[in-house]
C-alpha cells in the first residue's frame, strides 16, 4: 500500500474519531473531501478497493456525531430547529420529488452519476447537518478555513497540471465529481474568491499569508479554466462590493479589487484575455458556444410553455431535441432556464425566493451585528458581507451555467444560516456585564434624568 494511502487512512481516522466527539471536525474534512476528492486520487485506491466510501463515512460520523452530542448542540439551534431558508430548501426538495413522479421517466442518463432527485436528497441531508453543526462563530470559522485550504488545495492542483493535459485548451476533470466541468470548477472557485479575500481581512499574519496563496492560486485556476461565466460571475460579485462595502473597510476593499484585476490581468494569457472579448462581441462574431447558449434560453421558453409544470428533473437532455434537434441531449448551460423547464413555474419560484431571502438574511445580519459590543461586530459585519459577495458571484454565474442541482450552491445558500445562529448564540454567550452595557449605555444628557 502506498504511503500516502497509509496516510490517508490515518487522517481520515482520526477526522472520523473526532467528528464523533465533535461534529463540526467531520463537517470540515466533508467540505475538503468535496473539494479536492480524495476518493478520486491514484493513491487512495487501496482504500477505495475495500469499498471506503470517504464521503459517505464523513457524513455518517457528522450524523452520528450529531446523535450522540445532540443534547448539547440542540441548545444552539438558535431561534428554532428549522430556519425559514431550511423550510424553503424542504419544500424545494418536496418539489423536484413531485416533479419526478410526475414527469417523464429519465432515459439514459444518470447510469452512472446519481439522478438529480437522488443527489439533492443527499446535497439537502448534508446541508441541514451543517447548518445544525456550525452554529457558533468558532465553528463556521473552521467550516470557511476548510474552503479556503480546498481552495488552495484545488489552485495548486491546476498549477502543476500539465498543458498538454487540457481539454480543447481549458482544465478539465481535477476536483471533486462536481467540478469535472471547467465551468462548474471556475464557478466554484470565483465564488471563493469573496470569502477568500473576506478571511484575510479577518485573520492574522500567518492567516493573511495563507490567504494570499489561496487567493493567487485561485485567481489562477479560473483563468486556466478558461470559463466566460465565472468571468461574469466575478463581475457581478465585484459591483455588489463596491455597493454594499462597510464603509470604514470601503477604501480596503477598492484596492483589494483593484489588487486582484491587476493580479488577474497580469496572471492572464492571451487564449484567455480573447476568450473573454468574446462576451461583449456582435452576433456575427459571435463563437458557436455563445450563440447556443441563447439558442437554448428561446427553446427552453419554448419547452415551458408547452410544459409549464416541468418536465421533470433531469429531463431538459432528452426534451431540448424536440425543439432544436441538433442539440437533443445538450445541456441547458442556465440554471435559471434549467429549474423552469424542468421542475416548473412553481419550482423556479420557490428557487428564486430561496435566492432573495438568502440576500435578506444576510442584509438583517448586518444590522443586527450593530447590537453587539464594539470588538464583536467587525467579524460579522465581514462575514455577512463576504457571503454576500459570494451569492452575488455565485448566481452571476448561473445565467450560463446549470448549477441547480451542484452541492456547492446550496453550501453558500445555507451559509446565511449558521451566521445567523452564530450570532445569536454569540448574544447569550456574552457576560452580563458587556450585556447590561449593551441594554443601558444611555446617552450622556439623560443620566441627569435617571432616579438617583
Amino acid at each position: 500500500m502506498p504511503l500516502r494511502a497509509v496516510l490517508a487512512a490515518v487522517v481520515l481516522s482520526v477526522v472520523l474519531a473526532a467528528g464523533l466527539a465533535s461534529p463540526i471536525w467531520a463537517v470540515c474534512g466533508y467540505v475538503m473531501d468535496y473539494s479536492v476528492g480524495f476518493g478520486r486520487k491514484w493513491w487512495i485506491a487501496p482504500l477505495t478497493g475495500m469499498g471506503l466510501r470517504v464521503s459517505l463515512s464523513l457524513a455518517g460520523a457528522i450524523a452520528l456525531g450529531l446523535w450522540l452530542n445532540y443534547s448539547k448542540l440542540c441548545q444552539k439551534f438558535g431561534r428554532g430547529v428549522l430556519q425559514s431558508q431550511e423550510t424553503l430548501l424542504l419544500l424545494f426538495l418536496g418539489i423536484i420529488w413531485l416533479s419526478f413522479f410526475l414527469g417523464d421517466t429519465t432515459v439514459g442518463r444518470y447510469t452512472i452519476t446519481d439522478h438529480p432527485t437522488i443527489k439533492m436528497t443527499k446535497v439537502v441531508i448534508f446541508v441541514l447537518l451543517l447548518t445544525h453543526v456550525a452554529t457558533t462563530l468558532k465553528d463556521l470559522n473552521l467550516v470557511i478555513w476548510a474552503l479556503v485550504l480546498g481552495a488552495l488545495w484545488l489552485g495548486v492542483d491546476a498549477y502543476e497540471t500539465p498543458r498538454r493535459a487540457f481539454a480543447k485548451g481549458r482544465l478539465e476533470g481535477i476536483g471533486g465529481p462536481d467540478f469535472s466541468d471547467a465551468n462548474y470548477f471556475a464557478a466554484y472557485m470565483a465564488t471563493m474568491l469573496p470569502l477568500i479575500g473576506m478571511q484575510f481581512m479577518r485573520t492574522g499574519w500567518f492567516g493573511k499569508l495563507v490567504c494570499l496563496a489561496a487567493g493567487v492560486f485561485t485567481t489562477n485556476a479560473i483563468i486556466l479554466a478558461r470559463s466566460r461565466g465565472a468571468f461574469v460571475g466575478l463581475l457581478a460579485g465585484a459591483l455588489m462590493a463596491l455597493l454594499l462595502a462597510p464603509k470604514q473597510y470601503r477604501a480596503k476593499i477598492l484596492v483589494g479589487l483593484l489588487v486582484a484585476g491587476a493580479g488577474t490581468l497580469y496572471l492572464s494569457d492571451p487564449q484567455f484575455l480573447n476568450r473573454m472579448t468574446t462576451i461583449t462581441r456582435s452576433e456575427e462574431e459571435r463563437d458557436s458556444s455563445a450563440a447556443s447558449r441563447i439558442e437554448l434560453v428561446i427553446a427552453g421558453t419554448k419547452m415551458f410553455q408547452d410544459h409549464p409544470l416541468g418536465v421533470g428533473p433531469g429531463n431538459f437532455y432528452q426534451n431540448i431535441g424536440r425543439y432544436i434537434p441538433e442539440y437533443q441531449g445538450k445541456d441547458a448551460h442556465n440554471a435559471y432556464m434549467r429549474c423552469l423547464t424542468e421542475l416548473g413555474a412553481h419550482g423556479f419560484l420557490l428557487f428564486l425566493l430561496l435566492i432573495c431571502n438568502g440576500f435578506r438574511v444576510l442584509w438583517g445580519l448586518r444590522k443586527r451585528a450593530l447590537d453587539l459590543p464594539l470588538h464583536n461586530q467587525p467579524d460579522f459585519q465581514m462575514l455577512a458581507f463576504g457571503s454576500t459577495v459570494s451569492l452575488a458571484t455565485l448566481f452571476g454565474c448561473c445565467p450560463t451555467m446549470s448549477l441547480t442541482y451542484v452541492e456547492f450552491l446550496w453550501w453558500f445558500l445555507m451559509i446565511p444560516v449558521c451566521l445567523d445562529r452564530a450570532l445569536v448564540n454569540l448574544k447569550v454567550e456574552l457576560p452580563v456585564t458587556e450585556m447590561d452595557a449593551m441594554c443601558w449605555d444611555f446617552p450622556d444628557e439623560m443620566d441627569d434624568a435617571l432616579p438617583a
